[in-house]
This record gives C-alpha cells, sequence and structure tokens, in this order.
C-alpha cells in the first residue's frame, strides 16, 4: 500500500546522481501487519520454478562474471574498442549550489510550496549536501549527504532521511494497468518517517561497482478519500506498520562517461529484499536494467533503455481480511454509502493480492512513464522500454551565478522521447496491456556533476510537467 508513498518520498533522496533510493516493497504495495500464511518457498530460490526472476538472476551473474571479466581486460589492453575511453575524470571537483523556491501540484497528493537546497563538492571534497523543506496539502522535511569518500574514488557512502507529517497517494481499484484515470481514492498517511545509507565500492575509473543499502521506516494509516479528498472513512486505532529492506547490486559501465554517457552500453541489476515484519509477505524483487548510447554526430546521442523487475514470494502475508481491516482501523461495513463501502473494500482486496504475489518497481513518475503520477501501475512484474535522443544544442564551459544558483554549464540539451511499459502480478499477461509516453525534455548540464531536468510528458491520461535532477536512465 505504502510503495508508491515512498517512492515519492525517494525521490528527495539524492539530486547528485541517480542511485536506487528507498523503494521498499512492502510500504507501497499493499502490506499489512498480524501474522502470515503457511505458503512457503524453498529458500533455494534459484532453483524454484515459481521464481522465475530467481533463474533470471544466476543468469545475469554469469553475465556480470564475464562482463567484469571484459573490464578487468581493459585494464591490460586498453585500445579496446567496447570500452570508450572516458572523456573527462569521473570524480568532478567543481563547486555549485542552488537555493530555490517551488510550487507544487501533485495528483494525489495536493498542493503546496517549499525551498530546496544543496551544494555540490563541498571545500573541493566530492561530497554533497542537500535537503528541501516543504508544506501545503503535504508538510514535511528531508536532507541528505553523498559522495563521502571513505576510501577517496574506491569507497562511497551516502546517506539521507525523510519526515513527512501527513501526506496522501492515489489507490486505484485494483492492482496491474486495467483501472481508468480517475479510478482511485486517496490513501491519507501520517507521522511517515524513511531514511537510510547505500555504500558503494568503484573501480576502473566507475566502470564497475558493487553497493549495499539498508532502508527503514515506518508510518501510520489515518483514512480514506475519495478523489475530491472527501473523507470516505477514517482509521480507528491503526497500527503504525514498519518498513525494512536492503539491497545489493551491481553496474557495469561500458560508456564515456558515468553522469553524461554519449556512446557506450550500461548495465545495471539489484535485489531488493524485504523480510517477514507484521503482516505482509517475505519476497525479494530484482530489477535489471540495461541501456546503451549510440552517438549522434559529434556531442548528441541516442539513447535507448530496457528496465525489467519480477518479485518473488518466499512466504505469503496476511490473507484474511478481517485481519488486514483490524490492522489498518477499518470497519468498512459501517459504511452506509454502497459505493464508498466497495471502495473501502478495494483497499484491503488490494493488501491481499500484495501479499499473495508481492510487488516489483512501478511505472509512472520521473524516470518510467513520466506521463503518469508515481506508481500509477503496480504488480508482480514490469517491463519497459524508453528511447530518447539527446542532442547538444550547446557545448561549453561557462561559469555562472544567478542569485539563486551557480555553477559552470557544461551543455543544454534538448530530448525528445517515448517510452512504453507493461505491469502484471502474472507473467505471461506482461504485455496484455500497455500504457505509453512521449514528450521532450530540457536539460542544463553542469561540471558539478548535475544535471538540470525539465520534462514535458503527454499520454492516455493527459500531461505532466516534472522538474528534476540527473537523467531518467
Amino acid at each position: 500500500m505504502l510503495k508508491d508513498l515512498q517512492e515519492r518520498i525517494a525521490n528527495t533522496c539524492r539530486p547528485d546522481v541517480n542511485v536506487p533510493c528507498p523503494r521498499n516493497p512492502r510500504f507501497f504495495s499493499g502490506a499489512g501487519t498480524i501474522g502470515h500464511s503457511e505458503n512457503t518457498m524453498s529458500p533455494d530460490t534459484w532453483k524454484d520454478p515459481r521464481c522465475p526472476a530467481a533463474g533470471f538472476f544466476k543468469h545475469a551473474c554469469i553475465l556480470s562474471s564475464f562482463l567484469f571479466l571484459l573490464l578487468s581486460a581493459q585494464a591490460t589492453f586498453a585500445d579496446s574498442s567496447l570500452l570508450p575511453d572516458r572523456r573527462k575524470d569521473q570524480f568532478p571537483t567543481v563547486p555549485g549550489w542552488l537555493i530555490a523556491p517551488y510550487v507544487f501540484d501533485y495528483p494525489g497528493v495536493g498542493k503546496g510550496y517549499g525551498i530546496v537546497g544543496g551544494a555540490a563538492n563541498i571545500g573541493g571534497t566530492y561530497t554533497t549536501v542537500g535537503g528541501t523543506v516543504f508544506t501545503g496539502d503535504v508538510k514535511g522535511q528531508a536532507a541528505g549527504i553523498y559522495s563521502i569518500h571513505l576510501i577517496p574514488r574506491q569507497l562511497i557512502l551516502d546517506a539521507g532521511a525523510v519526515h513527512v507529517s501527513s501526506i496522501t497517494q492515489l489507490s486505484y481499484s485494483q492492482r496491474g494497468m486495467g483501472t481508468e484515470k480517475h479510478d482511485y481514492t486517496l490513501l491519507e498517511y501520517g507521522n511517515d518517517t524513511f531514511g537510510g545509507s547505500r555504500l558503494t565500492a568503484t573501480s576502473f575509473e566507475r566502470r564497475f561497482e558493487l553497493y549495499a543499502a539498508f532502508y527503514g521506516g515506518h508510518a501510520q494509516f489515518k483514512s480514506i478519500r475519495d478523489g475530491d479528498g472527501n473523507i470516505i472513512i477514517e482509521a480507528q486505532d491503526a497500527a503504525k506498520t514498519r518498513t525494512l529492506t536492503t539491497v545489493f547490486g551491481t553496474r557495469f559501465d561500458m560508456t564515456d562517461d558515468y553522469l553524461d554517457p554519449r556512446r557506450g552500453f550500461r548495465f545495471e541489476m539489484s535485489r531488493w529484499s524485504t523480510p517477514p515484519m507484521d503482516l505482509g509477505p517475505d519476497f525479494f524483487y530484482m530489477d535489471y536494467s540495461a541501456t546503451a548510447y549510440v552517438p549522434l554526430g559529434k556531442a548528441s546521442t541516442w539513447a535507448f533503455n530496457y528496465f525489467r523487475s519480477d518479485a518473488c514470494v518466499l512466504s505469503k502475508g496476511e490473507t484474511n481480511p478481517d485481519a488486514i481491516a483490524q490492522h489498518l482501523g477499518l470497519n468498512c461495513s459501517t459504511i452506509t454509502d454502497p459505493q464508498q463501502r466497495a471502495q473501502c473494500q478495494q483497499v484491503i482486496n488490494n493488501e491481499i493480492v500484495a501479499n499473495t504475489y508481492g510487488t516489483a518497481s512501478s511505472l509512472g513518475g520521473l524516470n518510467r512513464l513520466r506521463s503518469y503520477p508515481e506508481g500509477r501501475s503496480k504488480g508482480a512484474h514490469m517491463q519497459f522500454i524508453g528511447t530518447e535522443i539527446r542532442w547538444n544544442v550547446t557545448e561549453e564551459y561557462t561559469p555562472f551565478n544567478i542569485v539563486v544558483i551557480k555553477d559552470v554549464r557544461t551543455a543544454f540539451q534538448i530530448a525528445p522521447f517515448y517510452e512504453i511499459g507493461t505491469v502484471a502480478d502474472l507473467r505471461s499477461e506482461l504485455w496484455d496491456t500497455t500504457r505509453s509516453s512521449y514528450g521532450v525534455g530540457f536539460r542544463m548540464v553542469t561540471a558539478s556533476g548535475l544535471v538540470y531536468r525539465l520534462d514535458l510528458a503527454s499520454g492516455n491520461e493527459g500531461f505532466q510537467t516534472s522538474i528534476f535532477f540527473q537523467y531518467p536512465w
């Protein structure tokens, strides 16, 4: 149930580099908190036919070993055409900072305003700090410190935390891609706190990385509201739902630049594990991302991304609707309006499905299907294909200081894009239904390592504008 909320919150966790941030599958998929069923899978998930993701992980490990050997060979044979030379130093130290007010009007979250600030490469180091404070329909704070080099250029630590006093998220009537634009209710949460850290070991000019991360937090369910924000039912004595996620991943970067690639290939895979806690399932999901960068002329590139995510349930969570309702503090039978009573029951049904199948990475938001809200489509399996042409209108080295922002501009970019994806709880139903987005992005690339990004996206459910940092992939 809370997975979308944490994905939105996680978007504030690292403005300087696109790295995995808290996306706990129980908190935002519809998991509850009292007991477990006895449906338990073999711990040897690589051999279990009910976990195709695990089998794919085995083959991915073989591929990773091959790529690692390829990188090792590059250290000896530097002229390998498979590994383009890096265009510049992969650890920029050019300082930059930003402090600016902003307003937001986000579907399912509400309206408000805030201030965001950050400083990159402080005092000639690689360290970046950032934070934001916001108020309105949503009130909260977020802060983080990133790129702390415990061993210079080899071992890097990131850490961050977010607190939100009150927030709502969209909850569609069912998972998958079978719902319409307005077929949702709003779930309200309070006292939401999340935090975590990540440790990255990097080598070969950031061509090969291993990382481990830990994220945790808690939130409390408060109410179900209709699409206009009117209360359908308030939770009574709802328990706090806790989250705990561990992440292990690896990344192979065979491109000409870690932060602003123009040619080459990049592959990343990660395992997001959620141990049995409260009444949610014991499961993990695997993310795989492969991106190719084809040069266009001297400075531009055509990017192609394939992303898939597969959940594997080792042991089901609670599937008794009465137990789930008790944990959430809901008594749908007290609602007199038949439609609203059905909407209340849909929330519980989504919890049951999530506790049965688990939840993979979702579609919608800042990086995949940008014309849809964050977490628009959720399920146990997801696949995504995207492409964008990154046309560098200028290539320069121009320092600027305009009161609220200071950096060195190295390129201004226009990026038309198209993307399509599918989500389903059953793998056999993938691509039966799809959603797509298209649009154009405007980016300013800087010497500090930041890419300022404005995307204008359109799809079947309308138009979305997003402002954020770094490339989507």
